[in-house]
């Protein structure tokens, strides 16, 4: 897959494309819908097929202090995508000047000029241009002047739930992930660098890696988990029991995401980790004294080791 930084990226004597266009955050199942739509028709007229996403999220540039909880960062996005079988991943930086693109000048700057699209696949509820004026309707009108298709792929829902990112999102608030997982397709992730941090869990005997993770990151509730730890270059994950939280027996106030790695004994300091969350097995507790708080532990351990089987 190719990987663009901005639409005028695009090469000389690009070709025709098929072109979708979305934040695509989480790449979840009405992404991959959308996205694999994409993909096959262009392999069925004989042209390359082109995800155009934004970064920063449009959110954080149109209303700056909104940006929402991100479900998967730039290079895990990239992968995803990439794994739909796309021909190339079209980032364009989203700023206060594109924002101002009206939505002919979006479609003429982008679609026409640079990508030359033939086909233009859009989920039904797309926006797009300044304040959001464009729609689909407006997409068909602009594609008759313009000489390219448009078609829009159906929402994916089930038992009435119409998968979004912003659906995703509560779960993960929640700490539903199971739900997360359904609407994702795969176990959400949350990535992080190990960093130190009291190193209480090694003096209770259950050494936990510390994960500084990305300000936007959706972190779960607070709460215990069941997750996989997943190192880079390491084909089999690790089972590990994840604390969310402060701390509160030790009377902690900065919120941490900590994993207890089972069954190894190496050192993580400075990795990059992922943690794919399984199942959600307790709330955050206090306790009155070390003993129980052991007890717990040993438990919570257990229960993951039983919930990833």
């Amino acid at each position: 897959m190719q990987r663009w930084r901005g639409y005028e990226a695009a090469p000389g004597g690009w070709g025709r494309s098929v072109v979708t266009i979305g934040v695509f955050d989480g790449v979840h199942k009405g992404h991959q819908a959308t996205i694999g739509h994409a993909v096959a028709r262009a392999r069925e007229l004989g042209v390359k097929s082109v995800v155009v996403t934004f970064d920063p999220h449009p959110a954080e540039v149109v209303r700056p202090g909104s940006h929402p909880a991100v479900l998967t960062e730039p290079a895990r996005k990239a992968e995803l995508i990439e794994a739909l079988g796309v021909d190339v991943l079209c980032v364009v930086p989203f700023t206060p000047d594109f924002s101002r693109l009206s939505a002919e000048e979006f479609v003429h700057d982008i679609l026409v000029e640079h990508l030359h699209a033939a086909l233009v696949v859009v989920g039904a509820n797309f926006r797009f241009g300044h304040r959001a004026a464009g729609d689909v309707a407006l997409l068909e009108r602009l594609g008759r002047t313009f000489g390219f298709g448009v078609e829009d792929a159906p929402l994916i829902a089930e038992a009435g739930t119409v998968f979004s990112s912003t659906y995703i999102r509560s779960c993960v608030d929640a700490g539903d992930v199971v739900a997360a997982a359904g609407a994702l397709g795969r176990p959400h992730r949350v990535e992080g660098v190990v960093v130190r941090g009291d190193q209480r869990g090694r003096e209770l005997g259950y050494p936990t890696a510390n994960l500084l993770c990305h300000r936007y990151a959706a972190i779960p509730a607070d709460g215990v988990y069941a997750a996989r730890l997943v190192r880079r270059g390491q084909r089999e994950p690790l089972a590990a029991a994840v604390s969310i939280g402060t701390n509160p027996t030790f009377s902690g106030r900065e919120r941490r995401v900590e994993a207890y790695a089972l069954d190894f004994s190496g050192d993580l300091y400075g990795e990059r980790l992922a943690l794919d969350f399984v199942a959600h097995l307790r709330e955050q507790r206090t306790y009155a004294a070390i003993g129980p708080l052991v007890a717990q532990i040993a438990e919570d351990v257990e229960r993951t080791r039983r919930a990833l089987g």
